[in-house]
């Protein structure tokens, strides 16, 4: 019997990843219990697990043990999401299971391209369009009770308190510009004051980012089709599954951002300057926070050498 090799942390898994013949052979085994005898998997190059197209129609993932969490996260959002948002598809949980101290998931792959091979190529009218329809489907998204997810964690509560711990010990790491971390205290006493501690509890992504949603031709145009991806998603306030499209896609275009608010039910009136204070509060804690990589508009740090700066760079009026 052909087994999955013991790995300890995410550097193991990566150099698995890249070599095939030591974790497809132990797939085929797992595809084949699930009743898919002659099955052809194909990799993919990327994804933060191992990950492999079945038959063309069906996707196989896999988890390590220290995984395990977003296979649980995932999981469950496969099944509360399953048939729940309209007009946008989720893959369809099929199968799950254990095999040597791993845990798999066997899901539909969903139809379409994905919105990174799209996006750079769109031209600037069409990307308000899309935007808009992202909103909504952040939305709608959040519209759907979290059901089991609610028992997951981590609660939101803790998860803020956790990220205000660690974030200037991050920022100091991945480079903040000194201007910026030489007030980031300031700015996270106002986080403490103003962030709610205990609001609606809703589905959270995370990342609401091009890698992570598909697209579908409709006439001259695309449309938002298909959202995947869902390892780490968790409940909390809604307004932090923003920030996405609001760093990647957004990329300080007022008339993008317009958009995705307008997509997401804000009328104009609420979007505030403390709407846009709390999003650059949430920016800094979110759990992938990387302002120097992450937020797609060109030399901000020399444009933008306060927070207020900041703000109304990412979110203009």
């Amino acid at each position: 019997m052909t087994t999955l090799p013991p790995i300890a942390d995410v550097v193991q898994l990566k150099r698995l990843r890249a070599d095939e013949a030591h974790w497809l052979p132990a797939a085929q085994q797992i595809v084949r219990a699930e009743g898919y005898d002659g099955a052809q998997l194909v990799p993919f190059g990327a994804g933060t697990n191992l990950v492999a197209a079945l038959n063309d129609q069906l996707v196989l993932k896999i988890f390590p043990s220290f995984h395990r969490a977003k296979f649980l996260s995932e999981r469950a959002t496969l099944r509360v999401l399953g048939g729940r948002v309209d007009d946008v598809a989720t893959p369809e949980l099929l199968h799950h299971g254990e095999c040597e101290g791993w845990s798999y998931l066997i899901m539909s792959r969903l139809e379409g391209v994905a919105a990174s091979e799209v996006w750079p190529l769109l031209a600037e009218a069409d990307k308000p369009r899309l935007l808009r329809q992202l909103g909504r489907l952040i939305a709608d998204v959040q519209q759907v009770s979290p059901g089991e997810l609610l028992t997951l964690g981590p609660r939101w509560s803790d998860f803020l308190q956790m990220q205000l711990a660690g974030c200037r010990a991050r920022h100091q790491r991945l480079g903040l510009p000194p201007a910026l971390l030489a007030v980031l205290d300031d700015l996270l006493n106002e986080a403490v004051d103003e962030l709610p501690r205990d609001p609606q509890s809703v589905i959270l992504t995370g990342e609401y980012i091009p890698e992570n949603f598909m697209l579908s031709p409709v006439g001259d145009g695309w449309r938002v089709s298909g959202l995947f991806d869902f390892g780490d998603v968790m409940t909390g306030f809604g307004e932090y599954d923003l920030l996405g499209p609001s760093a990647f896609l957004a990329a300080g275009h007022a008339a993008r951002m317009r958009a995705l608010f307008e997509g997401y039910g804000l009328a104009p009136g609420q979007v505030t300057w403390q709407l846009k204070r709390r999003l650059l509060f949430l920016m800094l804690l979110h759990q992938a926070s990387d302002p120097l990589r992450h937020i797609a508009i060109p030399d901000w740090p020399l444009r933008a050498g306060t927070f207020d700066a900041l703000q109304a760079l990412i979110w203009p009026e």
